[in-house]
C-alpha cells in the first residue's frame, strides 16, 4: 500500500463515522461521553480501526465499531464480528483452561511444570505451575526484535526452544518479571495435563462452550474471515504492520477475538457458573512473594482498583498492530472490552473511566 493512499484514506475514517442505533437508550449519557473519549483517542493516535463494547448488569449495553479494519478496502469495522489481535489477554482467556482442569483434578498448580512438560530443562530451583502463571518464575520476556518473529511453529513444545534453555532471572518466588514466554510453558502444561492439542482444548472446552464464535487463533498463513487488517504507527506515519507469526506464542498472545467476543467472556468470569466460585478466587487473586509484597497479579489476571476505591479484575494486550484493553468490575457488574488494529497506542486509563461513566448512569 502507498503510504500516501493510506493517509488520505485514514484522513476520512474520523470526518464520516456514522453512529449506529443504541442499545440502552438508558445509557444515552454515558454512550454519548465515551464515545467522545474514543474519538479523541483514535484521532491522537491516528487509530485506523477500533471497537468498543461494553455491558452492565450482564447486560450489552453498547456496542460500536470505529473506522476501518481495512483502510484501502474501506472495510468498517463490526464491534461483533471484526477480530483483532487482543495481545496478552490471550493469558486471560487461557487462564480457563487452567481453571478447568483444575476442576477435573487434571491439574494441581502447585506442582512443578516437569510434572506436565517432562522435556522442559530443571532449573537451578524448582518453578511451580503457579509460579509460572503469576510472572514469578522468573523465566525471561521477549529480547530484541523477537516479538517480530516470523517462523511458524507446529506445536506448543516446538515454539518453548526459543528460551527453555536459557537462566532464571531470579528464585521463583522472591521476585515479580512479566513473561509471556512463561504462558508459552503454561500451554504446554495444559497440554501435559489434558492429553490434548492446546488449541484444540481451548475451543472445545472454552470458546465453543461461551459462544465466542469470533476468538480464534491468529494463524498467519491461514485466510480467517473478519480478520482485521494491522497497521502500525511510525514517524513517517500509519503503515501496513510487518508480517509476524505469532505460532509461538498462543496462550501468551495469539489469539485473535471481537469486541463482542471479550464481553461474554467477561460475563462467564464475573460470577461462578463456567467456573466454581474457589477456581475463580484462585485465578484471579493476586500472588504475594516471599517477602510479602503483592504482585497484583494471579494467573492470567491481573487486579487492582480506580481512583475511586472500584475493585477490577483484566487485563491489558500488546500486539504487532494491535492494543487491548479488558477490565470487568465485579461488584458493579461492569465490564468494558476496547480492541484496535495499530500500534503503538496509548489508552491512558481510558477503559476505566469508560466504565466509570456507565456506573454513573446506571
Amino acid at each position: 500500500m502507498k503510504k500516501f493512499y493510506f493517509l488520505f484514506l485514514l484522513s476520512f475514517v474520523f470526518a464520516c463515522q456514522p453512529k449506529p442505533e443504541q442499545t440502552a437508550t438508558n445509557y444515552d449519557s454515558a454512550i454519548s461521553s465515551a464515545r467522545a473519549l474514543v474519538d479523541t483517542l483514535m484521532q491522537e493516535n491516528e487509530t485506523p480501526g477500533m471497537a468498543v463494547a461494553v455491558s452492565v448488569g450482564g447486560k450489552l449495553v453498547w456496542s460500536e465499531g470505529f473506522g476501518y479494519s481495512d483502510v484501502e478496502s474501506q472495510v468498517r469495522v463490526d464491534p461483533k464480528t471484526t477480530m483483532f489481535r487482543i495481545g496478552s489477554v490471550s493469558k486471560t482467556l487461557t487462564a480457563s483452561a487452567i481453571g478447568l482442569l483444575m476442576e477435573q483434578g487434571k491439574l494441581d498448580v502447585s506442582k512443578t511444570v516437569q510434572e506436565y512438560v517432562s522435556g522442559f530443562p530443571e532449573k537451578r530451583y524448582p518453578i511451580t505451575v503457579k509460579q509460572t502463571a503469576g510472572h514469578i518464575a522468573g523465566i525471561r520476556h521477549y529480547r530484541g526484535n523477537e516479538m517480530l518473529s516470523d517462523v511458524y511453529y507446529p506445536t506448543v513444545n516446538e515454539g518453548l526452544v526459543i528460551f527453555q534453555d536459557d537462566s532464571l532471572l531470579f528464585e521463583p518466588g522472591t521476585d515479580y518479571s512479566y513473561s509471556s514466554y512463561g504462558w508459552n510453558l503454561i500451554s504446554a502444561v495444559i497440554e501435559g495435563a489434558s492429553g490434548e492439542d492446546f488449541l484444540g482444548y481451548m475451543q472445545k472446552n472454552v470458546f465453543d462452550p461461551l459462544g465466542m464464535v469470533n476468538t480464534t487463533a491468529d494463524i498467519a498463513i491461514n485466510d480467517i474471515a473478519n480478520r482485521t487488517n494491522f497497521y502500525v504507527r511510525g514517524d513517517s506515519g500509519v503503515v501496513d504492520a510487518p508480517y509476524v507469526d505469532n505460532s509461538y506464542k498462543w496462550a501468551g498472545g495469539g489469539f485473535i477475538g471481537s469486541a463482542e467476543d471479550l464481553i461474554i467472556f467477561g460475563h462467564a468470569h464475573m460470577k461462578p457458573g463456567f467456573l466454581k466460585k474457589e477456581t475463580l478466587e484462585a485465578l484471579q487473586t493476586t500472588q504475594i512473594l516471599a517477602n510479602g509484597d503483592s504482585t497484583n497479579y494471579g494467573m492470567g489476571w491481573r487486579s487492582s482498583t480506580d481512583d475511586k476505591g472500584n475493585y477490577w479484575v483484566g487485563h491489558s494486550g500488546g500486539s504487532v498492530g494491535g492494543i487491548t484493553q479488558f477490565v470487568t468490575f465485579p461488584e458493579q457488574e461492569v465490564i468494558v472490552a476496547m480492541v484496535s488494529n495499530c500500534s503503538p497506542l496509548r489508552y491512558n486509563g481510558i477503559q476505566i473511566r469508560i466504565a466509570q461513566l456507565f456506573m454513573n448512569d446506571e
